[in-house]
């Protein structure tokens, strides 16, 4: 080894120890004479002393290395003089005086900063990649990700799961998302798809009797891309045979509740984890994965103004809508910017305008409290618990629209006012979600987790008579107002899978075609069966507080899809697209 000690393992008990590192120039600094360089390696950073008068040939190197050059060196630990020691650095007690020094590799200038925080352009970051993994703060997630990945293996090998690694070529199957298609030589004209999810290869391993599965499984969906999603992700992927809801939902609890502890930056908001029904969430929050580190829960207003002379909120009612408000605390003096930008947030999830009533100590403020009768001003006052110098910010719309526009209204207003607090991991399950839901442009039921969740024994007459109010087995698993994973007990025979692909419109050459393995393993003995699938990149992103998942991957691809470090996706030699039997067609203009 060129090295027998970390830069960054140093420490002040090391003093007087002869020591080889090896690492990069993160800084140099010419003193007219002495020579500081920062050597950087993976664990971290220690200060190199260059003295002409200890060894002018080590010194000699030391005045032509520049930032990023490669460099080995021998040299004894000794202490700094007290007014030199830096607290800010763990090794800043010692620095090593070099006996001898080596080139390793040279580099030319970096295209930007490697050795302090720089706001550099991200295309240019991902390009250069390898580069911007240099940087201690680049590169420490991928740490984390490590260590908790590395804990979760070993958390579930204790508890006697058995980690699989199933195929990352397979056949195509409808799971929500497009595929990545994969053309095959050997049978021209056919196709492998990259996994969306392991989910029947799972099921296929319980039916096969190995009753506790894991892996760290790729998953591919050929998706557009926002900040917490790209199209390929690491999820971990379990599932467990003879278990019911409480059995997964529990062991998924502990496992999470340990990495928050242990990885978390901060204090988790509640054990047990809350437990929401589906209904519930959207009624209070507008969407099924709420943020529960603060309130403004919406509150239905529609009672008080049936009837009301404002027609906005009186048109919304009797076409079957509904008026729902939230009650800002100490809001009432908001500046009408400052609400009118919050309209327009509103207006983006659909509405078409966000009406308010500021209750100040003086009067109300209110564009629409001139509309209002007393009473109804009373009755919106008393079911939203306004005090004064509260605002209330009301839509009135359909359900669904009034869900979106105050969903955002709230996320917006969770922001502004600095209510996440980021020092808190706020987990929640969701459950009673729906089996399925009407696509009425297809004029078909559709399921609205995946088509394999169980759905309670009791609901089974329901399949028949009003398959909308089928209950699923789902659970899923959100972290302030993330969703991070879900899963549901499976259905376990063939003929009630049959029965729900029925209602979703597959015909039996259709269920054969796509899901003909499943069906048949199904009748085979399949036991009860259930798991989860949760992503690692949405959790790291919540431990280390950011929003954009490329922070968490170590090569990721732009928001555009693309890769600028490799230049993918780019064209093919013709030679290849023939033996695939394939030919590019040129886009019309």
């Amino acid at each position: 080894m060129l090295k027998d000690t970390y830069c960054g393992d140093l420490r002040a008990s090391d003093a007087g120890k002869t020591v080889r590192l090896a690492g990069w120039v993160h800084r140099r600094r010419d003193h007219g004479g002495l020579i500081f360089i920062d050597l950087r390696d993976s664990r971290g950073i220690v200060q190199l002393v260059f003295n002409p008068d200890d060894n002018a040939d080590a010194h000699g190197i030391a005045e032509e290395a520049r930032t990023e050059w490669v460099l080995a060196v021998e040299g004894v630990v000794r202490e700094r003089a007290p007014e030199t020691v830096n607290p800010r650095m763990p090794t800043g007690e010692i620095e090593v005086v070099p006996s001898s020094c080596q080139v390793l590799n040279q580099s030319p200038t970096p295209p930007f900063y490697i050795n302090e925080p720089a706001d550099v352009d991200e295309q240019l970051r991902l390009k250069y990649r390898y580069l911007d993994l240099r940087r201690p703060e680049v590169v420490e997630p991928i740490k984390l990700r490590h260590e908790v990945v590395y804990f979760i293996r070993q958390f579930l090998v204790e508890r006697g799961f058995l980690e699989v690694e199933t195929p990352t070529l397979i056949k195509s199957t409808p799971e929500g998302a497009r595929d990545f298609l994969v053309p095959s030589r050997q049978k021209p004209g056919q196709f492998f798809a990259l996994p969306q999810s392991p989910q029947i290869l799972k099921e296929l391993l319980m039916v096969a009797g190995v009753e506790k599965y894991f892996q760290l499984a790729r998953c591919y969906r050929d998706e557009d891309f926002r900040a917490n999603r790209v199209a390929e992700h690491t999820q971990l992927d379990l599932e467990m045979s003879f278990v019911d809801e409480e059995d997964v939902m529990g062991l998924v609890e502990e496992l999470y509740t340990e990495i928050a502890k242990r990885f978390g930056r901060g204090k988790l908001a509640a054990t047990p984890f809350p437990r929401l029904h589906y209904a519930d969430c959207v009624a209070r929050y507008g969407i099924d994965r709420p943020d529960l580190r603060f309130g403004l829960e919406f509150v239905n207003i529609s009672e008080p103004l049936r009837g009301s002379g404002f027609q906005v909120f009186a048109g919304a009612l009797s076409a079957g809508g509904e008026v729902k408000a939230i009650c800002v605390p100490g809001q009432a003096e908001m500046t009408r910017k400052e609400i009118d930008s919050l309209t327009d947030v509103a207006k983006s999830g659909g509405a078409k305008g966000l009406a308010w009533i500021g209750f100040t100590a003086n009067e109300l403020r209110s564009p629409i409290a001139k509309f209002l009768s007393e009473e109804e001003l009373a009755g919106i006052r008393t079911l939203t618990g306004a005090e004064t110098g509260d605002l209330v910010l009301i839509v009135a719309d359909q359900p669904a629209v009034v869900a979106a526009s105050l969903h955002a209204v709230r996320d917006t207003l969770g922001d502004r006012l600095g209510l996440k607090d980021p020092e808190v991991l706020s987990f929640a399950w969701v459950t009673g979600f729906p089996l399925l839901e009407w696509r009425p442009e297809e004029e078909r039921w559709d399921a609205m987790h995946n088509p394999f969740s169980g759905y309670r024994a009791e609901d089974e007459a329901l399949l028949d008579t009003d398959p909308g109010k089928v209950i699923a087995r789902q659970y899923d698993l959100t972290l302030n107002g993330a969703e991070i994973g879900g899963g549901s007990i499976r259905i376990s025979n063939r003929a009630a899978q049959e029965k729900v692909l029925a209602l979703m419109g597959y015909t039996k050459e259709d269920m054969e075609e796509r899901f003909g393995v499943l069906l048949e393993a199904l009748e085979y003995g399949a036991p009860p069966m259930g798991g989860v699938g949760a992503g690692i990149e949405r959790l790291l992103m919540e431990l280390i507080n950011t929003e954009n998942i490329r922070d968490v991957i170590a090569f990721p691809k732009a928001s555009s899809g693309a890769d600028p470090m490799f230049g993918a996706p780019s064209p093919v030699d013709p030679a290849q697209l023939e033996e695939l039997g394939l030919r590019v067609v040129a886009e019309q203009a």
